[in-house]
């Protein structure tokens, strides 16, 4: 009798980097689909120019590097799709690209390539570019056939109508301005192209947990820890700040990164209760509306603390 020996781990499941990608870009595509509705071709570029960045930049990297390509396990095409989604309209195309070289070249290849990346490429990315393209970034444009188009505009054809995000509205406490919960549900605010439309982002959500890509831990724990701190906040419904801003994108397709999240069911937990009051931390007492990005990109960086007090011990030791 032949005895192998081999290295855990000894069970494998069918799951490969390559499918969770394609998983969640396909969880993305509704979210996509509503972004270029409501912001037409501006959308299509950014969201074309993010993932050529990111692709482009990949296969140059691991060139220089000498490592084999990595290009096919769409990793990079998910970096610059999230990127894309994270970005206003009217963003320049050059500055999209330098964020998606940015988060390819500087937030994961520099660290040695997926899996050993500490940060969110696409969250590092727009980070970088929150500081470097302040003005741009912080720009918003309203999303096509809005009806307080029409009445800015007195009904004369413009490209663009600039406006305050409901965040934003909610920071000045202009309360009386902002948009109906239907609204908020459908998409029709403005805002990054990706966070806008709740409804898309939570029908791609249930479709990573029925695949079970992602679990529940982190995005309820985030959008509940959001809501409570909202509800003892006060001043604007709770659910205005769980459908606002980059919210439900975060929680459930960036917050719920493998190689940046906790391991533990435990951990995950916290991670994701830590997200959400950094979150409404930053959106209640900073001078920025919003708070999602470097509310993750914080717990990023405890994640390895996380995992170290929430693993459980081995059986049969004390």
């Amino acid at each position: 009798m032949k005895l192998i020996l081999s290295s855990s781990p000894h069970a494998h499941a069918k799951n490969s980097v390559h499918s969770m990608m394609r998983d969640v870009i396909l969880a993305l595509l509704p979210a996509a689909g509503c972004a270029v509705w409501f912001f037409g071709m501006r959308a299509v570029w950014l969201i074309a120019t993010c993932i050529a960045a990111s692709v482009v930049t990949e296969a140059v990297c691991r060139l220089a590097m000498k490592r084999e390509n990595s290009i096919g396990d769409l990793s990079a095409t998910l970096t610059g799709l999230l990127l894309a989604l994270n970005l206003p309209p009217d963003l320049p195309l050059w500055m999209a690209a330098v964020g998606g070289v940015f988060a390819i070249a500087v937030a994961k290849q520099a660290f040695g390539g997926l899996g050993y990346n500490p940060f969110n490429p696409a969250l590092a990315a727009r980070a970088f570019m929150l500081i470097s393209f302040t003005g741009a970034m912080t720009t918003w444009a309203f999303p096509r056939g809005y009806e307080a188009v029409e009445a800015a505009t007195n009904a004369t054809p413009v490209d663009a109508v600039t406006c305050a995000t409901p965040l934003a509205l909610i920071k000045k406490g202009d309360v009386a301005q902002l948009a109906s919960l239907k609204s908020l549900l459908l998409g029709n605010i403005g805002g990054c192209i990706g966070e806008t439309c709740a409804i898309a982002l939570l029908v791609g959500a249930a479709y990573l947990l029925i695949r079970r890509v992602i679990t529940w831990h982190i995005p309820v724990s985030f959008l509940a820890t959001v809501f409570i701190f909202a509800f003892f906040k006060g001043g604007v419904p709770p659910v205005f700040h769980v459908l606002s801003g980059g919210a439900i994108l975060g929680a459930c397709f960036m917050a719920t990164d493998y190689v940046t999240s906790p391991i533990t069911a435990k951990g995950k937990i916290v991670f994701g209760v830590g997200c959400g009051l950094l979150t409404m931390c930053i959106r209640s007492g900073g001078g920025y509306p919003e708070g999602v990005s470097f509310a993750i990109l914080i717990m990023n960086a405890v994640t390895p603390l996380i995992n170290r007090y929430t693993q459980p011990k081995p059986f049969g030791r004390a």
